[in-house]
């Protein structure tokens, strides 16, 4: 490849964490590095062709050139779209929602740029993860993501037994997430799995209508009436008392 100035810049775009009828989480700056980029590496490109046409990019998107990267592209894929990058050419990389690289499958891609001495810039948006831990009231110094709990009901107790025991013995917040059709599974299990004075934190549709951020003891939470989480996107925190 050309020497390293040749070089153009990967930019890691935000996207809104679900859909709005008007603009609540992206900043004018951002918008406006977005408009400037002609070449995307997209997780689906229809819904990556609807976000360009909600912040109004200039060029229109069927004439944006847009690859696809997902858990299915291949390793050789990847490498070529390197290439990209020649000649000082600006590439964005696109998440579902929220910010590239975070439990999304851009993170190899920065990777990839890192080891070639491309330059990666990280653009300011929503992050589930952090807006759930700035609003659970839990450690916010000390905390660890995890991603997808199992699905088989013993390995899910055994998974959040040890997340208790390790938020115990590390003093750290364990976040975790779930498909939103077994939203409701997991928040059944968690409070029953859990000691009775473990804190667990809800976070659902943030930033978008309807969002709850709410954070209990198991014991609290088994006395109430349990939110609707069911296809709802949500954050599951667990702190254990200290």
């Amino acid at each position: 490849m050309n020497p390293v100035t040749s070089y153009g810049k990967l930019y890691l775009i935000p996207t809104p964490l679900g859909k709005t009828p008007s603009n609540n989480s992206l900043a004018e700056s951002v918008i406006e590095t977005i408009h400037s980029i002609d070449t995307f590496l997209v997780e689906n490109i229809q819904s990556a062709g609807r976000f360009f046409q909600w912040i109004k990019h200039p060029i229109p998107d069927y004439q944006l050139k847009m690859y696809l990267l997902n858990k299915k592209t291949k390793p050789e894929e990847k490498n070529e779209y390197l290439s990209l990058f020649r000649n000082g050419n600006n590439v964005g990389i696109i998440s579902e929602a929220g910010c590239p690289a975070i439990a999304d499958p851009g993170a190899e891609m920065v990777k990839m740029a890192h080891l070639r001495n491309i330059p990666v810039v990280p653009l300011v948006g929503p992050s589930s993860i952090l807006l759930a831990l700035m609003g659970s009231g839990m450690n916010g110094q000390r905390f660890a993501f995890h991603g997808y709990l199992p699905l088989d009901k013993n390995a899910l107790r055994s998974a959040i037994t040890k997340l208790e025991q390790d938020s115990s013995s590390l003093k750290q917040t364990q976040l975790f997430m779930e498909t939103p059709h077994r939203n409701m599974v997991l928040l059944k299990e968690l409070i029953n799995s859990v000691h009775g004075d473990t804190r667990i934190c809800i976070a659902v549709n943030i930033t978008l209508p309807g969002e709850q951020i709410i954070t209990k003891a198991a014991d609290e939470w088994k006395a109430s009436k349990l939110p609707d989480l069911l296809k709802k996107p949500a954050i599951f925190l667990l702190e254990a008392a200290i």
